[in-house]
């Protein structure tokens, strides 16, 4: 059994500079018009058998504003981190520049008292494997940039230090195909197809 999964990140509810962990606020202003600039070339992908979405305000957003009319999986939700909720990279580094550190270097740790990276990866991975599938369906899911990060992460077997080499740009699309364990990352020009 084998199928298709296109992963398509949020559009952006704030700067880059204003990112925060687990960024519960809706879309800001570009990010709607960036949804609607978008809308052309994603709209096709409506025609997934099965679509589902990130539980963040701006993931179920953008799945809506594309029309796709999502389900939310909880299990697509970005990582869990813990008393760091809300604030800044930069805010964090600021405080606690030691624990950033041993976040940033180790994936297993989590001072934050969240999930680990590997344990966010690990996530994500197992609901990959558990998407219900018949032969060459089809499927979307609208997720948070580090969601399709780390599915990628999982997708790839990769090492979860790679995670931090990956950017991941709003409305950006990642094609996986394969089936449950053997994954394969499918990077083409008809992606929004």
């Amino acid at each position: 059994m084998t199928f298709r999964l296109t992963l398509i990140a949020a559009a952006r509810s704030s700067s880059r500079l204003g990112e925060r962990f687990e960024d519960e606020r809706p879309l800001d202003v570009e990010g709607r018009i960036a949804v609607e600039r978008a809308a052309p070339a994603l709209l096709p992908l409506a025609a997934a058998e099965l679509r589902y979405c990130s539980p963040s305000p701006r993931s179920r957003e953008t799945g809506g504003a594309l029309g796709f009319t999502p389900l939310v999986q909880l299990a697509l939700r970005d990582c869990d981190m813990g008393r760091w909720r809300g604030r800044t990279l930069a805010d964090v580094m600021a405080r606690e520049p030691a624990t950033v550190d041993a976040w940033l270097t180790d994936p297993r740790s989590a001072p934050h008292g969240g999930e680990s990276l590997l344990e966010f990866i690990t996530r994500v991975g197992g609901w990959l494997d558990t998407r219900p599938a018949e032969e060459h369906s089809k499927m979307l899911a609208v997720a948070d940039p580090g969601v399709i990060r780390a599915a990628m992460m999982y997708a790839l077997k990769a090492p979860p230090h790679c995670y931090w080499n990956v950017d991941i740009q709003p409305l950006a699309t990642l094609v996986l195909t394969g089936r449950p364990g053997q994954w394969r990352l499918r990077m083409d020009a008809d992606a929004l197809r």
